[in-house]
């Protein structure tokens, strides 16, 4: 009988774990849980700590969305966690690509983890949403929201930027601009700091406002002409989104001219705030709540000048892999 070298020996282990590793198993899995300073960062993690999943049992990527799909679809990353609007074009165009896209419901001890540790609350993602899907899913969603700099965004500004998000909607293309209806003009709002323009807008409409209204330094005599919206990643909902929102402000508000910025969303938008960097920016309501209260990445640092200015759409957690993956759930990286 011929006996193998230990060389020939070590060449056949390394292309047995190749093996396993292309069909899903051994190994720490490739995660996409978002840029770093991002919202998707911060609640990646909870949900993965619902599962007890820790830092060290997993490889993070943390990516845009954008980069991240394309991870998935090159067999790169394994799972990736996104918040986004419903239906994403995001995760549409995955599928074209990929033609094997997989939804990842959460369970529901984990949700009520979840719930318990943020602002997101459960949230039923129906399978028409997706061509793909062949049963609902169950997830997590918090909302979109704009907030304004106090110090630069004046009360009439306010006053006009909350009334072309809701009478000028119907002109922006992009899917999550049907959200912005004066029904759900307040969604998103309860506990943060109100801009008094955005206010006097609301209740003239006829909607009770009772959230307490922010002090504004910015005065309509000192009026920037030039303003930065804070988005998101180009892969995500918030930069296309927040490019037309800018272009129908410059549009219908005199006087200035908004430019949409990529960013690395929520919190790198609202500490760009909170140093005078940036106007406007799209976050996600939790870590807006956390900015004016001083908690999580603004711990001892709240944000002292931002207001809510509208809800902008519900932003539903989903989280996607491919079926040659072979991965079920969070539970199967345990």
């Amino acid at each position: 009988m011929k006996r193998i070298g230990a060389r020939s020996l070590l060449v056949l282990v390394l292309g047995a774990l190749l093996v396993l590793s292309a069909c899903g198993g051994g190994g720490k899995k490739n995660i996409a849980i978002g840029p770093p300073a991002s919202e998707t960062n911060n609640l990646s993690k909870i949900i993965l700590d619902a599962y007890g999943i820790g830092d060290g049992d997993y490889k993070a990527f943390q990516e845009a969305f954008g980069a991240a799909a394309d991870g998935v679809q090159d067999g790169n990353i394994d799972i990736s966690i996104g918040i986004l609007g419903l239906p994403a074009a995001s995760i549409e165009s995955l599928q074209a690509s990929a033609g094997d896209v997989k939804m990842i419901s959460l369970s529901d001890d984990a949700i009520a983890k979840i719930e318990a540790e943020s602002g997101y609350k459960r949230f039923t993602i129906p399978k028409e949403s997706y061509d793909f899907l062949t049963e609902d899913v169950q997830t997590v969603t918090a909302f979109a929201i704009l907030m304004g700099n106090t110090d630069t965004i004046d009360e009439e500004l306010g006053y006009e930027l909350a009334k072309s998000m809701i009478e000028n909607a119907s002109e922006n293309t992009h899917a999550q601009a049907k959200q912005m209806i004066l029904e759900n003009a307040l969604n998103g709002a309860e506990g943060l700091l109100i801009h008094p323009g955005a206010k006097k807008y609301y209740e003239e409409q006829g909607l009770t406002v009772n959230n307490e209204v922010a002090e504004l330094t910015a005065t309509a005599g000192k009026r920037k002409t030039e303003l930065t919206l804070g988005t998101g990643s180009q892969g995500g909902t918030y930069y296309p989104l927040g490019g037309e929102m800018a272009n129908l402000w410059n549009k219908y508000i005199d006087g200035i001219n908004v430019t949409n910025m990529e960013t690395g969303a929520s919190v790198e938008n609202l500490s760009s705030i909170s140093k005078g960097q940036m106007d406007l920016g799209m976050t996600v309501h939790v870590p807006a709540l956390n900015a004016l209260n001083g908690k999580a990445d603004f711990e001892g640092n709240p944000v002292k000048n931002a207001a809510f200015i509208g809800h902008i759409y519900p932003e539903v957690v989903q989280i996607v892999t491919r079926e040659k993956m072979k991965i079920n759930g969070f539970e199967d990286l345990k």
